[in-house]
């Protein structure tokens, strides 16, 4: 585990004088990227301690949460307010694991509004920047959990996938980001937004950290029903290697399309036979997303009431007049947006025409990718069209964002797993990549994404803190 985690990150948690330190610099550092909502490195510790002494696998190695993610003690607040001051009672499994392997959870990190959106802005605590450009956006939802691997101030984060919300931040900040197989990894513990879409996913600085972090966190939990073991008994490296690719004008900005071209000669120079190939349901991945995204958020979302936790508006004329007054005080405009949406799929009437729609246009999705992995190992397409965009004015428009998302959706609509790779700098910002395998296939394609990146030259990410730093200084 030492050739994967530097051993000065160990050094760090053993010591409460280095403990203190580290977190003292971080929280400095980090009044500019925003990274965290929360650095609790004391209580971390105290959790993870009993697990140590019985496993110790990942021991001592720290690690970030994103804050839809529940860790006992430490804030839940989903970045919004109507979850404002909520202490989770609880760890979420994938935690708790990873807990048992040794790792610290040290701090909770920001993100948009229950996952919703792709530049974490639409936070209700703070907007996160990214650490190549202070100007420029992390990405989403899991912008806090990228900003804070790429910084430097944690060697690996959790954050959520539920339409590319890891993969599309680790592109954008320059790291590894994996969405595993639907099922692999449990999702108790993790707020519910688009139940059938989601999973707790995994940021690293370097492709290799993600298996013993995928090995530590995943298989079955009888506390949610829809997780599965992970057998991985697929071989993307055995038999004919052949990597398909999208065919035709993609609609890429000229970095990423750069760095396409380049990720394709890498498997080409590897010995990869390369296919080019059209999905044509890649063009209704959006709209069927959207539809089935947001019909489960107003489902899941309406167990916020301000009743039994979370924030309550002080206008208590009556009980329903205090529902609609906390969640019209409480959500922000994205999650009201998806709320309506939803809702408005479901009603009598309209569910035939959309949301059973979109669900057939999920299973084509599923069963095009199932075809087209019978002829090639893996698929290689960008991350998002663009880099990380600008904040505000300059930036794109929240409906541009969603357009933008169709590279990474099919994945969560198939339930297949996923890694975003970067591929090199561009005009002094990242360019990410993504590779796509068949289910249950996440162990080999974390080491052919590992393989692969060889090819390009490391990226010397922007790193404001160095645990040397610490027990060195």
């Amino acid at each position: 585990m030492s050739e994967l985690f530097p051993a000065v990150w160990k050094q760090i948690t053993s010591s409460p004088r280095h403990l203190k330190c580290y977190e003292q610099a971080v929280a400095a550092l980090d009044t500019d990227t925003c990274a965290f909502l929360e650095l609790r490195t004391d209580l971390g510790v105290s959790l993870a301690e009993p697990a140590v002494k019985e496993y110790g696998s990942l021991s001592g190695i720290p690690f970030a949460v994103k804050d839809n993610i529940a860790v006992k003690g430490f804030q839940f607040s989903c970045g919004s307010q109507i979850l404002a001051g909520l202490r989770s009672p609880y760890t979420a499994t994938a935690v708790e694991r990873l807990l048992h392997a040794g790792a610290v959870p040290i701090g909770k990190t920001n993100l948009d509004e229950f996952g919703m959106g792709s530049s974490n802005q639409n936070s209700a605590c703070k907007p996160t920047v990214n650490p190549w450009d202070l100007s420029r956006v992390p990405g989403g939802s899991s912008g806090g959990s990228a900003a804070a691997v790429s910084a430097g101030y944690v060697p690996f984060a959790l954050g959520s996938d539920t339409g590319g919300s890891v993969r599309q931040p680790a592109a954008f900040c320059g790291i590894f980001g994996f969405k595993p197989t639907y099922g692999t990894v449990s999702r108790y513990g993790l707020a519910a937004y688009a139940s059938s879409l989601e999973t707790i996913g995994f940021m690293t600085a370097q492709a290799e950290q993600l298996i013993p972090i995928f090995e530590a966190a995943s298989g079955a939990d009888g506390r949610d029903q829809t997780s599965l073991d992970c057998s991985d008994t697929t071989d993307l490296t055995e038999g004919i290697q052949t990597v398909a690719v999208l065919a035709g004008d993609l609609g890429l900005d000229a970095p990423v399309l750069r760095g396409y071209s380049k990720a394709i000669e890498a498997f080409r120079s590897l010995g990869w036979n390369i296919v080019e190939v059209k999905l044509p349901s890649l063009d209704y991945a959006v709209p069927s997303y959207y539809t089935i995204a947001s019909a489960e958020a107003s489902a899941n979302l309406a167990r916020y009431t301000g009743v039994r936790y979370g924030s309550r508006s002080r206008e208590e004329h009556d009980h329903q007049h205090m529902v609609r007054r906390t969640r019209d005080e409480g959500f922000g405009k994205e999650v009201k947006l998806r709320i309506l949406l939803g809702t408005y799929v479901l009603r009598e009437g309209f569910q035939d025409q959309y949301y059973v729609q979109a669900q057939k246009i999920r299973t084509l999705i599923r069963n095009e990718f199932s075809k087209l992995f019978t002829k090639a190992g893996v698929l290689l397409l960008p991350t998002f069209p663009i880099q990380a965009f600008p904040i505000g004015d300059g930036g794109l428009t929240s409906m541009q964002q969603k357009l933008a998302d169709r590279f990474t959706l099919p994945a969560n609509l198939a339930g297949l797993p996923a890694v975003s790779f970067p591929t090199g700098i561009e005009s002094g910002l990242p360019v990410g990549m993504q590779l796509m395998g068949p289910a249950m296939s996440d162990r080999s394609l974390i080491r052919l994404t590992a393989h692969v990146s060889r090819c390009f030259p490391e990226v010397a990410l922007p790193r404001r803190f160095s645990p040397g730093e610490v027990t060195h200084g």
